[in-house]
């Protein structure tokens, strides 16, 4: 007997879309958005009219916006995760002994996620946010995090996000990454010289447990106070450190 599959759920995705859109564009009118998607003006209002009633955008004048409702969901999210529980005060306290900014990041779907963002007393401003999705590639956490993760996922990551450059500095090569990786395992620890942001250099560790890597914790700096032997020394010892603890009450926890 022949059974039918359910059809896959193309409203859904094409909702999830006009999120996505609305949020890279800081916000966008039904015209604005309507260029940007295939379908009839009618559909695009209707995802537009139905995602605002449920409270994930909101309506300002003629602009839509993504609402903080998923920072409610995110928030929520973060706090029930066991690893931020046991990391959170860690990183706190790595931001206060440096001065610096302290994050941490996991891996989901292949994009790293600033999961905790921490200002130490003489941090600049980045332009990092707590939910910030960037490719691992990029930075000093993802490419401790890739170091430490199986080759077959670290292919797939790179097979399907590519990688692609954001300054001038970032790996874009293959092998060239491979090799990145391969000094980050033998160090322990990775360094981003400037291949996020023009001007800042970023030193961060992975933090393992059961030999599964579950994320990575950094400290980002201008590049004329992360330099010499704070670069190479001080700040590697801090992060590693804290990494090490995390680890330990990962296993305890």
């Amino acid at each position: 007997m022949h059974v039918e599959q359910d059809p896959p759920i193309k409203s859904t995705a094409t909702s999830l879309d006009v999120i996505e859109t609305v949020h890279e564009m800081g916000g966008a009118t039904l015209p604005e958005v309507v260029e940007r998607f295939e379908k009839p003006r009618s559909t695009v209002h209707d995802h537009l009219k139905t995602l605002t009633e449920a409270g994930y955008l909101v309506k300002d004048d003629r602009t839509f916006r993504v609402s903080v409702r998923f920072l409610n969901l995110g928030g929520r999210a973060r706090a029930e995760s066991q690893f931020f529980q046991v990391a959170e005060g860690e990183v706190r306290q790595l931001a206060s002994d440096t001065g610096e900014h302290a994050n941490l990041m996991i891996e989901e779907n292949g994009r790293g996620i600033f999961l905790y963002k921490v200002k130490g007393s003489r941090s600049v401003n980045l332009d990092t946010y707590e939910g910030m999705e960037v490719d691992l590639h990029t930075t000093a956490m993802g490419k401790s995090i890739m170091a430490w993760m199986s080759e077959s996922k670290r292919d797939e990551i790179i097979d399907e996000h590519g990688l692609q450059p954001v300054t001038n500095r970032t790996i874009t090569d293959r092998a060239k990454l491979e090799e990145e990786l391969e000094a980050i395992r033998e160090r322990g620890y990775a360094v981003d010289n400037e291949e996020r942001v023009e001007g800042v250099r970023c030193v961060a560790a992975p933090i393992v447990t059961d030999d599964r890597v579950v994320g990575a914790v950094s400290v980002s700096a201008p590049k004329s106070r992360m330099n010499g032997e704070r670069f190479e020394e001080t700040i590697p010892s801090e992060v590693l450190s804290t990494a090490n603890i995390i680890e330990v009450n990962l296993q305890h926890a």
